[in-house]
């Protein structure tokens, strides 16, 4: 198979021929045909994620096609259109069989733990556990935007903020997970009030439902601003960004009993930050992680995306080649695209 590689941290990516990945009597091998160009690729490059062995392939936010079962897999067959969390439980610890793959003892990930989607070919753990039926009309591209940044803007949305039609959502970064937040607040009837530092992002926040943006930089005090948008302060606030300030921010501009959820990864000098505790002590907030979603809650999701409530593939920027990733990863810091790269390992070829 064709893939990407590279055989040290911060080093050359190179686009060149790979060994096919070999599969688990219960795992799934899947012919990629969209993947996502993600920050979270980006940290894993620069050398942030412990789990990761090289030489490496890159890639977590996958869809495409099943060539090959193991001979344990019952409820998936070749030719399956398939999608897949970028967290994937082992099915046999205490969270899995309370139903919280997404924090699994032992996961794997793909692009992670093991060789990822940037390849012609991803192999898949407990593929009956982890994979999800793609339904007919949802294509893979749209389905690819899902797998990491989409499905955890969701949870923190839906299942850690418990986000009520009327409530006021502050989102902190408008990448790609903070504008897919956007997206689901605003279809839940919240009111989501987007925060970044640059005015095409805001502006593309805006397009996808933000009532109100605010540019930080150019805000006298981002907290400020924010909790006079909101009357006082926000329901629930995403740090969507992963980095000290955003996150402090997010904590700050909550009104009593509000929620932070801590969606942007937080690596090097920004793992530890400051959090305003007497804040949280004297207006009672709480402060949630948001880690990836469980397969079996995409089905509420996908039926969203099907009834043209959310609408993912509005975030894609730009299709790209396996070459061009080569490319486009190392330069992810920049900041440069507005929306999702997807990338489409037959293009060009």
């Amino acid at each position: 198979m064709k893939g990407l590689i590279y055989h040290e941290f911060q080093g050359p990516i190179i686009y060149t021929d790979l060994p096919d990945p070999s599969i688990a009597p219960h795992g799934a091998l899947i012919e990629v045909r969209a993947t996502g160009l993600c920050r979270s690729d980006w940290h894993g490059w620069m050398g942030h994620d412990a789990d990761i062995r090289l030489p490496h392939v890159p890639g977590h936010e996958l869809a495409g096609v099943i060539v090959e079962v193991g001979k344990n897999v019952r409820h998936f067959k070749v030719g399956d259109r398939v999608t897949v969390p970028f967290v994937c439980g082992c099915g046999s610890c205490r969270p899995c069989q309370a139903g919280q793959q997404q924090v699994c003892d032992n996961q794997s990930q793909p692009g992670f733990t093991h060789w990822g989607s940037f390849a012609d070919l991803v192999a898949i753990e407990q593929a009956d556990l982890n994979l999800v039926h793609l339904p007919e009309g949802i294509n893979f591209q749209t389905a690819a935007i899902l797998g990491c940044r989409f499905i955890t803007s969701f949870r923190a949305i839906v299942d850690q903020g418990k986000v009520q039609a009327g409530q006021y959502v502050a989102i902190h970064g408008c990448g790609g997970v903070g504008l897919s937040a956007i997206m689901i607040a605003k279809a839940m009837g919240a009111l989501p009030i987007a925060i970044d530092i640059r005015a095409d992002a805001l502006a593309f926040a805006k397009k996808l439902g933000a009532v109100a943006t605010v540019q930080a930089g150019e805000a006298e005090d981002v907290v400020e601003a924010v909790k006079e948008l909101s009357h006082g302060g926000v329901q629930v606030s995403l740090d969507a960004l992963g980095h000290s300030e955003t996150c402090f921010n997010s904590v700050a501009n909550l009104r009593k009993q509000g929620k932070h959820i801590q969606v942007g990864l937080m690596t090097a000098q920004h793992q530890h930050p400051k959090i305003p505790m007497d804040m949280v002590i004297a207006k009672e907030l709480e402060i949630l992680g948001s880690h990836g979603m469980q397969a079996h809650r995409y089905p509420e999701l996908l039926q969203m995306i099907k009834a043209g409530l959310l609408q993912p593939e509005l975030l894609i920027s730009k299709v790209i080649s396996l070459e061009e990733a080569a490319t486009a990863l190392p330069q992810m810091d920049r900041f440069e695209q507005s929306g999702v790269q997807i990338i489409e390992p037959n293009a060009g070829r």
